[in-house]
């Protein structure tokens, strides 16, 4: 059975974990599953945004497998956590906008996969958390960098210090979510909010993202120009003129991502 499913539909990628009898813990085939199916993405023209989830009720994931963690050597636990910030990385890098349906449960890695989407829609009630220190180590697939850049830094460190599970509306209060729904609908209010940015122009969003994720690592001058670089990646595109046409025809726009 394969541990990662992709389901492409309407522009729309739904990435699941599909480990429901391991709460969606990642062990070293699944990173590399989960691999493969975002250097696809990355080059996937038909994708326009993605939705990352666990499968079942419970788990969006646990973060990483600590059943197949106690039979490795050291040298292979480096090499999992090589292998895990690769893979999230390269999710933090995907040019379409990323959404991580959070359906239950997300500790460790599985928060800090939620912490390299752009936006974080949890289920109502649901626990998650950095919870690393609890087991004497740290958060290590982006969650000490990750976190104090979008809660900043007293948040960051008061979460991953004390290890404290967090509901989704308390995550929500420290600014780790980005909205709290009913636990029955996070996929399709997921879907809803993809359906919003689906409306818009392909290319605009993905220069968008690039330009505000780059700019902020940058001064205010450095961001600027990033931001007048992606601008005029939009200028001679097929999309921008149809906008014009559909503006004065007053119907919506048709986009083709060109």
């Amino acid at each position: 059975m394969d541990s990662i499913l992709v389901e492409i539909k309407a522009y729309t990628a739904l990435v699941t974990i599909n480990r429901e009898e391991a709460l969606n813990a990642f062990n070293y085939d699944t990173l590399l599953e989960l691999q493969k199916a975002v250097e696809e993405i990355r080059i996937n023209g038909d994708i326009r945004v993605v939705i990352f989830t666990g499968a079942g009720q419970k788990s969006f994931s646990v973060g990483a497998d600590l059943k197949e963690r106690k039979t490795l050597t050291i040298e292979q636990v480096k090499r999992n956590i090589h292998k895990i910030n690769e893979v999230f990385n390269a999710i933090d890098q995907l040019p379409q906008p990323t959404i991580a349906a959070i359906n239950g449960f997300a500790f460790g890695g599985g928060m800090e996969l939620a912490l390299a989407c752009d936006f974080r829609i949890a289920a109502s009630g649901t626990q998650m958390g950095l919870t690393e220190t609890s087991l004497a180590i740290i958060p290590g697939a982006g969650g000490t960098q990750r976190l104090p850049r979008l809660v900043g830094e007293a948040k960051a460190l008061e979460i991953i210090l004390t290890a404290n599970r967090l509901t989704s509306e308390e995550a929500a209060e420290y600014g780790l979510v980005t909205r709290v729904v009913e636990k029955d609908t996070v996929l399709s209010e997921s879907l809803a909010f993809a359906k919003k940015m689906l409306a818009n122009g392909p290319i605009a969003l993905q220069q968008a993202k690039y330009a505000i994720k780059n700019g902020m690592n940058a001064d205010l001058q450095t961001g600027l120009q990033i931001e007048r670089k992606a601008y005029e990646m939009t200028i001679p595109t097929e999309d921008r003129m149809e906008a014009l046409q559909a503006f004065a025809e007053k119907r919506k726009p048709i986009f083709k991502g060109k």
